[in-house]
């Protein structure tokens, strides 16, 4: 029998746990600076149930690729606990796939050579390796492209071969900073169907980071949102909206209902981040009186 990565990442016997529980407790993280010690994180606790799909919206700078990069193992906590299945994280790991906003995939390799690299550094036979790699690729519409070099595809294929060779190996949860985030409207909005269909065949867990609220919406069972620097949990909210979904459930009462709520929370910690002179009235407009002149006069 193939040991197949795919099949490992999904099915479990009646006897095995569930796989795939990220837990994290109190985490906080400072960092040395010339001027003195910078908080950047305190006291974030969250949780994503194996199989959940779990985002994370908040302003820039509140530390949402800082707790991401924790749970991958590249940051240290200086407090607090992140643990996946309640065994405490201590680097890098094939449990865990990272998934950047930047591509990463080597130029000289082929798509097919990309996905198969993790399960070459794991020791894996090359039928073992074609099989899954092929079987994935099937799965995300890039089978007739598992010869090409990543030079010859769209931004929008190449993160599929990201995300491809991200799940290869099997991981129990996936970890996605910002992936969508250098994509046009509409190949965005399509990658976020092909993602939430391979989450829905595979049922691993993910946590997903995202400045985007309809498309926190759109995948999520769950968004936490974030508070302004030094980052906290403001809120977490329930994405209760049938599945699958289609781009179409934007237009509904629960949609729209959910955009206007969590667009208040983030539009409140948004306006702290971007300074303490910045409020609500400010952004109304200031009057200038100009007198007749011209501004290039005034300036």
């Amino acid at each position: 029998m193939i040991d197949d990565p795919v099949s490992m990442s999904v099915d479990q016997t009646p006897t095995e746990q569930p796989r795939g529980h990220i837990r994290v407790e109190g985490f906080g993280l400072r960092y040395p600076t010339l001027e003195g010690e910078v908080e950047a994180v305190h006291n974030v606790s969250l949780h994503v149930r194996p199989g959940e799909f779990v985002s994370i919206l908040g302003p820039s700078g509140c530390g949402k690729s800082t707790l991401l990069n924790a749970l991958a193992g590249f940051l240290t906590p200086s407090s607090g606990s992140v643990t996946v299945d309640d065994e405490p994280i201590r680097g890098p790991g094939a449990d865990r796939g990272m998934i950047f906003q930047h591509y990463s995939l080597f130029p000289w390799m082929t798509v097919r050579q990309n996905v198969e690299f993790g399960l070459k550094m794991k020791g894996k036979d090359r039928s073992t390796r074609a099989l899954a790699a092929r079987t994935l690729l099937g799965l995300t519409g890039l089978s007739d492209f598992e010869d090409q070099y990543p030079d010859r595809l769209s931004g929008g294929m190449k993160q599929r071969v990201g995300i491809v060779r991200a799940l290869a190996t099997g991981p129990r949860i996936l970890l996605l900073d910002e992936p969508f985030g250098a994509l046009d409207a509409q190949t965005r909005l399509i990658m976020q169907q092909i993602l939430t269909n391979i989450w829905q065949q595979l049922k691993i867990s993910v946590l997903f980071v995202t400045h985007d609220i309809d498309e926190a919406i759109f995948l999520s069972d769950r968004v936490y949102v974030m508070s302004a620097k030094p980052g906290g949990i403001k809120a977490e909210v329930r994405i209760e909206l049938d599945r699958p979904r289609e781009p179409s459930i934007s237009n509904t009462a629960e949609f729209v209902a959910l955009r206007a709520r969590l667009m208040q929370l983030i539009r409140e910690e948004s306006l702290k981040a971007l300074g303490g002179e910045l409020n609500a009235d400010a952004l109304k407009g200031v009057s200038i009186n100009l007198a007749g002149r011209d501004f290039s006069q005034i300036v």
